[in-house]
């Protein structure tokens, strides 16, 4: 039997199903592991299952020893795995693609409508006990029939907003390094562009791009204050992909000048820590990273996590090995 350590609570079907085969420690704490117990507690591990809030570096690989075999990445964002030093050191490394898309796509268009719509602002309102009143001007929100969506990358989340964009009457429009699939592309009627373009076009940018640090494809600050000045003043940014994708300065900023007309955020710069700039803001949505938060989600990303694990201690092909390419 191999051991696997489990860096944080998951849903008990996957641990379940690790412990058919294997020896499974699991962190049990309501708060994430810190840094220096997952250091202790990874070692002479065969596998371990990590999730998006664990920095997996050369000192993490190297703590956990040389028979470490898998990093199983419960998230399809792996930016806090070193593929590379995995790689080097023989380690497989592996994501849960597909099992999140729709349910990351629902959280996107719900920020799309709560921002345009001023769902939340509204919300605040009657539960802060202050009066109103119906009124033919009381709170007039933005409609998205006949708008345009901004999709920045369309893989498989971007394709499933776009889709529910269409369901309301959208156009959409989308960039990123490959081009959407041609049946996805023929089926929305979408039109590839250009970064530039699709800021000075789309009514909302919706960014679901992954975070890559550096190169010619880096995505760090994509969203800066020279790409938010591209854009409408009556334009919406959502963001339901990584914080850094968006300068949070940059971003309030330009709310404060009124270069955009408002902001959906489900990811920070540095979570859970928000630039104070936002909080305040009638104009800004801000949920808690909730992009895969349902029951069903999280158990099926949980269990792709552990199968790939399983297949790898195995000697087999993971489902979903991440490489560098």
């Amino acid at each position: 039997m191999a051991r696997v350590v489990v860096t944080n609570r998951i849903p008990t079907e996957a641990v379940d199903l690790l412990r058919t085969e294997h020896d499974v420690w699991t962190w049990d704490g309501d708060e994430p592991m810190d840094r220096a117990t997952a250091l202790q507690r990874i070692e002479g591990a065969d596998a371990i299952l990590t999730l998006l809030t664990d920095t997996v570096d050369d000192a993490f690989l190297a703590a956990a020893g040389p028979q470490l075999k898998v990093v199983a990445n419960v998230a399809v964002g792996y930016n806090n795995v070193d593929v590379e030093a995995c790689e080097r050191r023989g380690i497989v490394a592996t994501n849960t693609p597909g099992v999140l898309t729709d349910t990351t796509a629902d959280t996107a268009f719900g920020l799309v409508l709560m921002v345009t719509r001023r769902f939340g602002e509204a919300e605040r309102l009657v539960r802060s006990g202050r009066p109103w009143a119906w009124g033919m001007e009381f709170m007039l929100g933005t409609g998205l029939q006949g708008k345009t969506i901004g999709i920045v990358g369309p893989g498989a989340i971007g394709i499933a907003t776009a889709r529910r964009a269409r369901a309301f009457g959208m156009d959409v429009v989308y960039s990123g390094r490959s081009p959407m699939e041609p049946a996805a592309e023929t089926e929305l009627g979408a039109r590839r562009v250009c970064f530039d373009e699709l800021l000075a076009t789309a009514d909302v940018v919706s960014l679901h791009c992954p975070l890559v640090l550096h190169g010619p494809d880096a995505t760090h600050h994509l969203v800066d204050a020279a790409a938010l000045a591209k854009m409408k003043p009556t334009a919406y940014l959502v963001n339901s992909a990584r914080g850094p994708v968006v300068d949070e300065a940059a971003l309030v900023a330009a709310l404060e000048a009124g270069t955009i007309a408002g902001a959906g955020l489900d990811v920070f710069e540095e979570e859970p820590t928000i630039h104070p700039g936002l909080l305040d803001r009638e104009d800004v949505v801000l949920l808690p990273h909730l992009g895969s938060a349902t029951v069903e989600t999280r158990t099926a990303m949980s269990v792709l996590a552990a199968q790939n694990a399983l297949a790898v201690l195995a000697g087999r092909a993971p489902e979903n090995p991440v490489t560098r390419d």
